[in-house]
């Protein structure tokens, strides 16, 4: 498989006038391309910090960030909320990035409204996000993302606004349109469950300072994320995943 972006070594230190805090130390991954990893931890220590310096938000202190990547628009980045204007119809959200890049081509636009044909939203072009189920949100929230064609998919907690019912059938959605669209993703997320019903991979984080305490992967890759759920290794997978992330507790 290619390799599409490499962290080596990277640190990253947090600095006001009073003090320097530690948030990054160390980190040293790899992803390939058409990959969906995600990346777990204790609260607060630092899973959100790597998607910025994936998409060069913030610099490191040490160490290298690589992305090999040919595109202008590398990364898309989905948030924990949708952020969908309510005052504009879905037709002009999913084409909001295509503005702001100054990129609203008639080929551009043919393609976005392609991708909600294909994905269930041909029919809501012109209905207002507060129509919409919050599932419906954030498919259209999606399509957005990937209307500039990036080549790496940041998931920062993205389904953690809705209900569970809700998050299950979205997790199926999302991950259905992101391996047929052949996209590389990287999910944040405080559910453990939700990370090993999506990934190929769990990059599984200590307390902060951050570390790589393991990259474990996640052999179900033939199933949907809800059918993964009611497989016999799920729950083995959530119990090593689950004393991986509290190991540090029990030795104290």
């Amino acid at each position: 498989m290619k390799k599409i972006l490499e962290f080596k070594d990277v640190s990253l230190n947090y600095f006001t006038l009073e003090s320097e805090t530690r948030a990054l130390e160390n980190i040293t991954f790899d992803i390939n391309e058409g990959e969906f990893v995600s990346i777990v931890g204790p609260s607060g220590c630092g899973k959100t910090t790597i998607l910025s310096l994936i998409a060069g938000l913030i610099k490191p202190s040490s160490g290298e960030i690589k992305l090999y990547s040919n595109s202008d628009h590398a990364c898309g980045y989905m948030f924990q909320r949708d952020l969908l204007f309510e005052w504009r119809n879905i037709e002009q959200n999913i084409t909001l990035g295509l503005e702001t890049q100054h990129k609203k081509t008639k080929e551009n636009v043919a393609y976005i409204k392609e991708l909600a044909t294909k994905y269930g939203l041909g029919d809501f072009l012109k209905h207002y996000p507060n129509q919409l189920s919050g599932g419906m949100r954030q498919r259209v929230a999606l399509i957005r993302t990937l209307a500039l064609k990036p080549d790496i998919l940041l998931l920062d907690e993205p389904f953690s606004a809705l209900d569970f019912q809700t998050r299950l059938n979205v997790c199926d959605d999302v991950y259905e349109i992101i391996k047929k669209e052949k996209k590389t993703a990287i999910l944040v997320t405080h559910d453990i469950s939700e990370a090993i019903s999506m990934s190929d991979r769990i990059i599984i984080l200590s307390k902060r300072p951050a570390k790589v305490k393991q990259i474990m992967d996640i052999e179900l890759n033939t199933f949907t994320p809800f059918q993964r759920r009611e497989k016999p290794t799920f729950s083995k997978y959530f119990e090593k995943i689950w004393k991986e992330m509290n190991s540090d507790e029990e030795k104290k």
